[in-house]
Order: structure tokens, then C-alpha cells, then sequence
């Protein structure tokens, strides 16, 4: 079975959903979103370095990290956590510094599957369909899929 991200954007609606299968289990895959040690080393796309300045990922935490590549330009992203559910869940506000009035709610799911394997599930809303095109044409379904097929290979060297 493949591991590859699935992305659907619906016509018409503010929303992008995704899904991915990993070999290991929902505790691990959430884990690695929630522990800054681990997320710290697959987040994003390649090329770029992660500076972690808040990890908190308990409802009511908030979260900020900056990313760079070698031409020194730094991308910063920052939210807030609402809910969470140990192993299974995660709802949380997602924003790109560089676009101060674009605020995403995004939804993400971990489910076990049979065998050791997992599904992430999740779905991001935009405020507009303009904003979901912005984040789609500046390369958001690339670095998701680059950043997790780096979480593939994290997940590997610690079973």
C-alpha cells in the first residue's frame, strides 16, 4: 500500500483535506506532531532548517517555529491549540507570519490500522477560497508531502 499524501480541494469551498498512512502506530505518528525534540527534525519541506521557539501542545498552548533555507530568508508560522486528545486528535489555528490575516482551523486525525500502521487524517479551513489558493500555488501540498516522507524515515530509525 503506498504512503503517498493525498490532497483534495474541493470546487467551491475553503477547505483542503489530506490523509497519509505511515508504517507505525497512531501514538507514534502523534507523538512526532507533539513532542518539539522529534517535530523539529521533519517538518517542512527539504532545503529548509526549523528553529522551534514554543511547542506547546496541550488545549491552550500555542506553537511557533521559523523556518530558513541558505538564502536567509525565514518563514515563521504560529497557532493556537484548542483541543486535544492524547494518541487520537489535535485542533489547532495555523498561520503564516508573512500573511498576518490568513488563519487557518486545521483538524488532524490519527487512526491505527491493522499491522502497525497508521492513517493521519486532516482538514484544513481557509477564511476564502483566494487564501486556499495562495497556499496551494506558494507550495503547501509539496512541503506537507516532503515533510512527512521525512517523518516516514524518523519513524523508521526509532522502531
Amino acid at each position: 500500500m503506498s504512503n503517498a499524501l493525498t490532497v483534495r480541494n474541493p470546487e467551491g469551498l475553503p477547505y483542503t483535506e489530506y490523509e497519509r498512512e505511515f508504517e507505525a502506530p497512531a501514538a507514534a505518528v502523534f507523538r512526532a506532531h507533539t513532542d518539539p525534540e522529534l517535530y523539529l527534525q521533519w517538518i517542512g519541506p527539504h532545503g529548509l532548517t526549523t528553529r522551534i521557539e514554543e511547542h506547546d501542545y496541550r488545549a491552550g498552548g500555542s506553537f511557533r517555529f521559523i523556518q530558513h533555507g541558505n538564502d536567509g530568508v525565514e518563514y515563521a508560522f504560529r497557532g493556537t491549540v484548542h483541543n486535544v486528545r492524547e494518541g487520537e486528535f489535535i485542533l489547532n489555528t495555523f498561520e503564516y507570519e508573512g500573511w498576518p490575516d490568513v488563519v487557518t482551523l486545521e483538524y488532524t486525525s490519527f487512526e491505527d490500522l491493522p499491522g502497525g500502521r497508521s492513517r493521519l487524517t486532516g482538514r484544513s479551513v481557509f477564511p476564502d477560497l483566494e487564501s486556499r489558493q495562495r497556499y496551494l500555488e506558494e507550495g503547501m501540498e509539496r512541503g506537507m508531502t516532503e515533510g512527512y516522507d521525512r517523518l516516514d524515515t524518523l519513524l523508521a530509525q526509532a522502531s
